[in-house]
């Protein structure tokens, strides 16, 4: 015979795991009925502030930043990548960081930029529109916001939520953009699509004073997959992309953060051993085969940097370092020299690439 006050624990208990399940399967029930894929082929609205049109022959730079929506200082250790947090310090902290970017970018003054990891409404960097910010940092130039991010509210880390998420690329030109287009990219169809990016890349026309068109791709590659082959399908139907519009006789230019080691072999360049971390796999050279474009892998050789941390933890001097930030341009385009900003990490757990070229006459 159960006595009554142990009868009355027990059923405290059985209603308290009730109510856990009954919270964890409406979480999961939201998370799944609120995921949704971002429409393909849809048209981006165009910030106009200029009609110039890119000249033949004439240098130009191009930088690509990943800024990590702002929080990843060098003292920032990302939950996802074996660290502990989930969101930037503060407000003051995200508005700190964007003022740091935008004032290094207006410094640089490139002709066009490319930043991946912009939030516009997120939980993470405190609601703050990163977008506008920089936007207005940034004058002169026509823009482009594509999303990326459109998330359900993730409730992890429990002690301090990563939370929702609405955010994306921004790409900036001095020359007039005609027009803009977002594509979805190929993503994992399991699991692991509740937990990475709706993978996209923008396609941004430029104006060219030849009557010919800068075709400008921004873009994003999956990170967080079960295994390499979905960035290998990512990456050849962008490739396939910049191919048909060459063959039109355009000339194109994509960059961001491709999540390869784009110098096949970071660790050994950087002196830090990368066996135990197989998100960055080399680019598969045959995808290029048969086509009229080539990888940028910004490098100097005498004074390698990195374009990307580990963000297992605070920056430190025995993180995995690796370059995954570049271009892939196609060979009407003549580049002269690609390098990476030595920025240590201080604004993201990116430093910033650029590239400097000429579209031939």
């Amino acid at each position: 015979m159960v006595p009554a006050k142990a009868k009355k624990v027990i059923k405290v208990i059985l209603i308290i795991l009730l109510a856990a399940v009954l919270i964890v399967g409406g979480y999961v029930a939201y998370v799944m009925i609120d995921y949704h894929r971002i429409e393909d082929n849809q048209a981006l609205q165009i910030n106009d502030a200029t009609s110039d049109a890119a000249l033949v022959d004439t240098e130009y730079k191009v930088i690509s930043y990943n800024i990590g929506f702002a929080a990843y200082t060098p003292d920032f250790g990302f939950f996802m990548d074996g660290g502990t947090q989930s969101r930037a310090e503060s407000e003051e902290s995200v508005k700190n960081v964007i003022s740091g970017v935008g004032d290094f970018l207006k410094s640089e003054s490139p002709d066009f930029i490319l930043i991946e990891e912009v939030d516009k409404n997120a939980t993470r960097s405190y609601h703050y529109d990163e977008e506008a910010a920089l936007r207005n940092m940034l004058e002169g130039y026509d823009s482009t916001f594509t999303v990326n991010f459109d998330s359900p509210y993730l409730f992890y880390p429990l002690s301090k939520p990563h939370g929702k998420s609405y955010a994306g690329m921004l790409t900036l030109s001095r020359f007039n953009i005609e027009s803009g287009l977002r594509r979805s990219l190929p993503i994992e169809d399991g699991f692991m699509k509740f937990v990475d990016l709706d993978r996209c890349y923008s396609v941004s026309r430029v104006s060219v004073s030849n009557d010919k068109e800068l075709v400008l791709y921004t873009l994003h590659l999956s990170a967080y997959t079960s295994d390499g082959t979905i960035a290998t399908e990512q990456l050849n139907m962008l490739i396939n992309d910049m191919q048909a519009e060459y063959e039109k006789g355009n000339y194109c230019i994509a960059g961001g953060d491709f999540n390869k080691d784009l110098l096949v072999d970071s660790g050994k360049i950087f002196g830090i051993d990368g066996a135990d971390y197989t998100w960055a796999q080399p680019v598969d050279p045959t995808l290029f085969d048969g086509t009229n474009l080539s990888m940028v892998a910004p490098f100097n050789e005498e004074k390698p940097v990195p374009s990307c941390r580990n963000a297992d933890g605070p920056y430190n001097d025995n993180q995995f370092v690796l370059t995954v930030d570049g271009f892939i341009v196609s060979d009407n385009v003549t580049v002269s020299g690609s390098d990476v900003y030595d920025l240590g990490f201080k604004y993201s757990d990116h430093n910033p690439v650029y590239m400097t070229f000429k579209l031939n006459g």
